[in-house]
Parts: C-alpha cells; sequence; structure tokens
C-alpha cells in the first residue's frame, strides 16, 4: 500500500464511446444468460449454492489475478482508506450477491428469479432520488407502482403466493444487494481501472468464502462426476469440472468485465436498463434448455415490471 492513491491509466478522463459501452452491456447479459441455464445443471448435480458461490469467487479471481500480473501489476496498489471500500464492494457487491442468485434460482424458474432482481434499477432510482437528493422525475412513482403491480402477478400474490416463498425472498435481496453492486462499482470506476477493481473485488469474496467455508471441506471428489445436462438436453453428460471452468470463465471473469468496463462509457442507470435483456434471454436460454416456462399471468406480469424499470431509468 502507498500513501497517495494510485490513478492508473485508464482514468475517468478516458473518452466516453457509448455505442462501445452499449455492446458491452449486451453481451455481457447474453454471458450471464447462459450461466443462469449452466449454473442450474451444477446445483441440480448437488453441489451447494454456498459451494458453488465459493468456486466462481477463486476460479475469477485466480484467473483476474494472473491477467493483471501479466499486464498492469502496478494497479493493485492502493491505500488503506480504499482497501476498506475494496473489502465492502467484495463481499457485499460480488460475494453476496452472486450467493442469492443461486440460491433464488435453485428454487424459482429462472425467469422468474433473474425478473425479481432486475428490481435493481429501480432501487438505484429511488437511491437518487432519495439518498442522493439527485434530481428524479415524477414518473419515477408511476414506475413503481407498475414494477411493484407486475411483481405481484409473477409471484400470484392475490392468490397467496404460489411460488417459493424464501425462493422469492432471496430474489428480492439479491435485488437489493445488485443495485448496491451497481452504484459500488460506479462510484470506483472514477478513481481504479475495471481489472484491478474486480480482482480485489473477487479477492475479498474469495477470502470470505474461504472463512466461511474452509477449502480443506471441499467435495473435490465431486468434479470429476458425469452429470446430465438435463431438459432437452437429458441424453448428454458433461464432467461437472467442464461446467465449473464455464461459469468461471464465461458467465463470470468476461461479463463481469464487459459489465464494470461499461460503466466508463455509460452511466449506471443506463447500464442498469440495457442489462435487463439477461432476463429475457435468461427465460428464453431456460425454455429452450431446460423445458422451463411461465403462465400467461407470469408473463404480463413480466412485461409489466419491465416497462416500470424502463420507465425509472428514464426518470433519473
Amino acid at each position: 500500500m502507498v500513501d497517495a492513491p494510485y490513478i492508473p491509466a485508464e482514468s475517468v478522463r478516458v473518452a466516453r464511446r457509448p455505442g462501445v459501452g452499449y455492446v458491452m452491456v449486451l453481451t455481457a447479459g447474453a454471458l450471464f444468460a447462459v450461466n443462469g441455464t449452466v449454473a442450474k445443471v451444477a446445483l441440480k448435480s448437488g453441489l451447494s449454492s454456498l459451494r458453488l458461490t465459493e468456486t466462481r469467487c477463486v476460479g475469477a479471481f485466480t484467473g483476474l489475478a494472473l491477467i493483471l500480473l501479466a499486464l498492469r501489476p502496478r494497479s493493485l496498489r492502493t491505500t488503506r482508506c480504499e482497501l476498506g471500500f475494496l473489502v465492502v464492494f467484495g463481499v457485499l457487491g460480488v460475494a453476496l450477491v452472486q450467493l442469492f442468485y443461486f440460491l433464488s434460482i435453485r428454487r424459482l424458474e429462472i425467469g422468474v428469479a433473474l425478473l425479481i432482481q432486475y428490481l435493481a434499477p429501480l432501487l438505484i432510482a429511488l437511491w437518487a432520488r432519495f439518498a442522493v437528493k439527485e434530481h428524479v422525475r415524477r414518473r419515477i412513482w408511476i414506475a413503481l407502482a407498475l414494477s411493484l403491480g407486475g411483481l405481484s402477478l409473477v409471484v400470484d400474490l392475490w392468490s397467496g403466493v404460489s411460488l417459493d416463498g424464501l425462493g422469492v425472498a432471496f430474489a428480492l435481496i439479491g435485488a437489493v444487494l445488485f443495485a448496491a453492486y451497481v452504484l459500488l462499482a460506479e462510484h470506483a470506476v472514477g478513481r481504479r481501472d475495471t481489472l484491478s477493481l474486480l480482482t480485489y473485488g473477487f479477492l475479498f469474496a474469495s477470502l470470505f468464502w474461504a472463512a466461511a467455508q474452509p477449502w480443506w471441506s471441499y467435495p473435490f471428489s465431486t468434479l470429476g462426476r458425469s452429470v446430465s445436462l438435463l431438459g432437452n438436453l437429458a441424453g448428454q453428460h458433461a464432467p461437472l469440472w467442464a461446467l465449473l471452468v464455464w461459469i468461471v470463465v464465461l458467465g463470470t471473469i468476461a461479463p463481469f468485465l464487459l459489465i464494470v468496463g461499461a460503466l466508463r462509457h455509460v452511466p449506471a442507470p443506463r447500464v442498469a436498463i440495457v442489462a435487463m435483456i439477461e432476463p429475457v434471454l435468461g427465460a428464453v436460454v431456460a425454455y429452450a434448455w431446460l423445458d422451463e416456462t411461465l403462465g400467461a399471468q407470469q408473463l404480463v406480469g413480466g412485461a409489466i415490471v419491465l416497462c416500470g424499470i424502463g420507465l425509472a431509468q428514464t426518470a433519473r
């Protein structure tokens, strides 16, 4: 650590290129969408949500650290003050976001879990209005009513909630944590390059899980197990380790770099709204692969929620 903050070459003065930013977010959304189904297959193999989160964090940290050491080792320099922020970012913004996502998709269909978690953009707009006193247009109240009304249809509130209640609770907690992740990342990229930010984030997420679940108790013997790909691919099998490699590389490292990198070109509210492609694509992938379907009421509710989220972003 050094006494003065290290300003990376990729400073906040880098010219914004919105087109590049939007392509980055769309690509990340597609990768995350496929990752949801891959993760659900891994969870059905018997691996717990906590162990899958731990594996994802440690694997992502290892890959990112190797890239960073090869390209920009000096960007690892930090201050004592910034280190506290990075710990919060790693635990809240990285470790727990993933945990509650995996917990929710274990109990809910992927499309429903993602739809609930993508209330995060609305929470970001509310934070801007009431916490930091940014000017937010009155339409945010219409957005709030639409989102909550649509969500009540998705979970079938009027019939006493037909979905798994604990799964819905996990997804709602995930929405709050996802909003915090986007805001923390937006704050950090003005002072630190994307690669080192994520490396530190996954480092502290990995340390958190190492303390919660020591590695010596990890079920290494299961990694070579051949597991069914389920659904329409039930006749196909793959080793569990191959699924975990996909989750780490294409389901974590690549999309996280794209999302945080996009924040250099596009403001956080717009990143959040474009990232709404994930629940749409996630539902499509889950339907094509796992044969998961949504009822007419849930489809209508989902459309209303997406309209509310979109309206919320135009209000900031």
